[in-house]
């Protein structure tokens, strides 16, 4: 059979694909670009209504809201979360959900100590003439393609092509259904006087040719706005943000003096704007791998003048950083923080910065 006609053997709905799912199976998704809301829904709906019970379902910053993290599905789905958004948030502090504690780039081998996953829901670009689908996040796909049992895809027709994500063939895909559902969209951190102030200070010890890595937010958008004076800047991240793009575009970034990967903008996933999907779509000079090679704290170390910025929630007199929760409330996840910290403080010229404001709740909480 032609790839065509495979593809028309193995295209369903969401909701026939769910009745696929077993009682008892163990399911992953990857970062937030790859998450197949429609289908989770489906299955969600199918144990609400008794017709599953003990499935598993691992996520990584979710952007929806999965209700195996609320008490409508709480009974008959376990949440894991490796690293948590709002919903897991919310669910694993009233008790439905787990958290696995991580630093992101041991995620793949954690995953490769099970004996078994049973199923792997992504979304993906359209099927290429070799049959070919592109994911759209370098995170997880490799390990989590090498150790699915079944792998059920959301054929998305608004999701980018980034360069260097891992491809799945159609041969491999036990379903697929076919989606014009819209992307989640990060909008960028809102700056305040003290946000700048504090990128403006980071800025001054950043030197013309560094490699960067921002986290998420205010500051880390701040510093970016404050680096367009800068020459010959590299970027080796966890995640590509709208703040990149700009330094891109601008020609400040070029990527010149990076000993590995050089001429190339590195991250593993990616969340921003419309126009930074559309900017990273087949982009050969923006490439997107796994979390294994770019959260690497000796990879990471490699880069000359490492520098990284991140954020906390708090800090304690002895310099220990809690980016994790507030006092026993979980907040979210060690992440990929640690992976650059150990990165940049070991580069050769590198640094490492955590930036917060001090103050939080109108200035009435220190931090």
């Amino acid at each position: 059979m032609t790839f065509q006609q495979i593809y028309a053997q193995k295209l369903a709905d969401p909701e026939t694909i769910a009745t696929l799912i077993s009682p008892g199976w163990k399911g992953f998704l990857d970062a937030p670009l790859g998450q197949p809301y429609q289908l989770i829904q489906r299955i969600e709906q199918r144990a609400k209504e008794g017709k599953l019970q003990d499935l598993t379902l691992n996520t990584l910053l979710d952007v929806y809201p999965y209700e195996c993290y609320q008490k409508s599905c709480a009974s008959s789905i376990h949440g894991i979360s490796w690293f948590s958004g709002v919903s897991a948030r919310k669910g694993i502090a009233q008790g439905y959900g787990d958290i696995a504690p991580c630093n992101y780039h041991e995620v793949p081998e954690l995953i490769d100590q099970y004996e078994q996953i049973d199923f792997w829901c992504t979304r993906v670009s359209p099927m290429d003439e070799n049959g070919y689908f592109s994911t759209c996040n370098g995170s997880l796909g490799e390990i989590l393609k090498k150790k699915s049992s079944h792998i059920f895809l959301e054929v998305n027709h608004n999701l980018p092509r980034p360069c260097g994500t891992p491809k799945i063939h159609i041969s491999e895909v036990t379903a697929l259904y076919e989606s014009n559902d819209s992307i989640p969209i990060m909008k960028r951190g809102k700056m305040d006087d003290t946000s700048t102030t504090i990128g403006n200070l980071i800025a001054e010890e950043i030197p013309d040719g560094a490699t960067i890595q921002f986290g998420i937010g205010a500051i880390p958008d701040a510093v970016g706005s404050a680096l367009m004076n800068k020459k010959h800047l590299g970027i080796h991240s966890e995640l590509l943000t709208d703040s990149m793009i700009d330094l891109i575009e601008a020609g400040v970034v070029d990527n010149s003096r990076k000993p590995l990967n050089t001429g190339k903008t590195i991250a593993t996933f990616m969340m921003g704007s419309a126009h930074m999907y559309d900017f990273v779509s087949d982009n050969p000079d923006i490439l997107l791998l796994p979390v294994t090679q770019v959260n690497d704290p000796y990879i990471i170390a490699q880069h000359p003048n490492m520098i990284s910025v991140n954020a906390a929630l708090e800090v304690d007199f002895y310099g220990q950083v809690c980016a994790e929760s507030i006092g026993t409330i979980h907040i979210s996840g060690s992440g990929g923080q640690v992976d650059f910290v150990k990165g940049a403080t070991t580069s050769k010229g590198g640094k490492s910065f955590i930036a917060f404001h001090s103050p939080a709740q109108n200035g009435t909480v220190s931090r």
